[in-house]
């Protein structure tokens, strides 16, 4: 389904427009202070405050009036969320005007046609959906339409993410992802490379290839540079593209094997935002590096106490097979540090532990550069994506010596994930690196505003947030 994003000069018969809670004021006063008795007793009826989350449908006789809840204190990112709320609430309504961007805020436009199209998304491929969503979108007013094309872009991309990650791990192999990929940035201009199995022992990828020797399905590292003319800052994303976890022989639970293939998110974002930094013609160069690999317990799998070689010439010594994504990361991280980026960003669902320590909503940030990981908050905040700095200490580091290599891919119990990050500290090189680990933030468990449940699309947005920055 695809919605068209336009202008209008008036509303239209099904037109939506925000309330602030306390039912005082209005983005579009003319309409709300015609409300007679009858309306505002269906709002009563409905236990509408205008909270942030409520909608409530409304009928003044001429029109459909769908009433959005701002909340009490507006910025941007509540106002993505309110027009969320109301894209999932319209799932039916082929046809909306709206004011809801009459806030006064810088960015409202973008706000509220990207929750709107990010509320709306539906994953559909495997069932007949029976809601056709919303095909014409209309902003009231004098607009201007470039805000509509980035939300455009913007959404398309988080929305194939979303759709990547929720596709069950048997149809994404390594090579369907990269088919994907190479279909979605077909006509952009975007250099991609692939390497196979041979160029990657060609390449001395050992991390990707010793995860990889468990399964059936060949490893694929995909390379793809974005270099518009007169960049004058790089860019390098790395994303772990585990495209299913086992756990290998250290097999997971159930509990923690059945959304494993969600075990992609990172590379789903990676891919998903080059295309729209693209797209949007930031003028930033960008390349990624995205391995790719299942992490299955087959005959030829990793055995714990085998030791792998990184690109870098670093040894690993596996201790947990289910500690894959940073042996992969490990490879993926020194062929970016060997091109000298301004900066390097990793983006993976690395480690439990984040999860723990920070809930469903914020990726954990590391960096080896307080000014590189003030830009990447920067970014995550102008995209109304959470994160949260957490300490690299030095101190920590002994915690994954190993007394038969370079280091070990596990740590102690506690202080997992900064164990993970002083590992991938290892490949970063000597330039500015911050890793993003995005376990928690990855996968939705309960839909609200524009999140769904399953894939969220995670870190697309601030991946373009941080192009958009990096540019002189």
């Amino acid at each position: 389904m695809t919605t068209t994003i336009a202008a209008t000069n008036e509303p239209g018969a099904v037109h939506a427009f925000g309330v602030y809670e306390g039912r005082e004021a209005s983005t579009d006063s003319e309409i709300y202070d015609r409300f007679g008795p009858s309306q505002l007793a269906l709002l009563e009826a409905a236990g509408f405050t205008g909270k942030l989350s409520q909608v409530v449908a409304v009928s003044d006789g001429d029109q459909l009036l769908y009433v959005v809840g701002l909340g009490s204190e507006l910025d941007t990112e509540r106002l993505r969320q309110a027009a969320g709320w109301l894209g999932r609430s319209v799932d039916r309504v082929p046809e909306l005007t709206t004011s809801l961007h009459n806030v006064g805020l810088d960015g409202a436009v973008q706000a509220v046609a990207e929750g709107f199209l990010l509320g709306q998304y539906q994953f559909s491929e495997y069932h007949d959906s029976d809601k056709p969503g919303t095909t014409t979108l209309r902003l009231v007013g004098d607009l201007d339409t470039g805000d509509f094309r980035s939300a455009d872009a913007m959404a398309a991309a988080v929305n194939w993410a979303r759709d990547l990650v929720n596709r069950p791990p048997r149809d994404k192999s390594p090579q369907t992802i990269v088919e994907a990929f190479e279909a979605l940035a077909n006509d952009l201009p975007i250099d991609i490379t692939v390497w196979d199995v041979e160029d990657l022992e060609r390449e001395r990828c050992g991390g990707l290839l010793g995860v990889n020797a468990g399964s059936t399905a060949p490893a694929r590292m995909l390379i793809a540079e974005y270099h518009p003319e007169g960049a004058t800052k790089t860019l390098a994303v790395v994303g772990k593209g585990i495209v299913f976890d086992s756990g290998g022989l250290n097999i997971k639970s159930f509990e923690f094997m059945k959304t494993m293939k969600s075990d992609m998110a990172g590379a789903a974002a990676t891919l998903a935002g080059l295309v729209a930094i693209a797209k949007t013609e930031i003028q930033t160069r960008v390349i990624i590096y995205v391995p790719l690999t299942e992490n299955m317990p087959g005959g030829a799998a990793n055995r714990p106490g085998d030791v792998l070689t990184a690109r870098n010439g670093k040894t690993m010594e596996v201790l947990n097979t289910d500690a894959e994504g940073r042996l992969v990361l490990a490879d993926g991280l020194s062929l970016a540090a060997e091109g000298d980026p301004d900066l390097i960003v990793d983006l993976a669902t690395l480690t439990g532990a984040s999860h723990v320590a920070l809930g469903h909503s914020y990726a954990g940030l590391w960096t080896n550069t307080e000014a590189a990981g003030e830009l990447v908050e920067a970014a995550a905040s102008q995209a109304g994506e959470r994160v949260w700095t957490m300490p690299l200490p030095a101190d920590y580091r002994k915690a994954i010596d190993s007394d038969v290599a370079d280091m070990k891919n596990t740590g102690e119990r506690y202080g997992g994930a900064i164990h993970a990050a002083l590992f991938l500290a290892e490949f970063a090189g000597d330039g500015p690196w911050v890793h993003l680990d995005i376990a928690g933030p990855a996968w939705g468990h309960e839909k609200g505003g524009y999140l769904p449940i399953g894939g969220t699309g995670f870190g697309v947005r601030t991946l373009v947030a941080l192009a958009s920055l990096m540019v002189e």
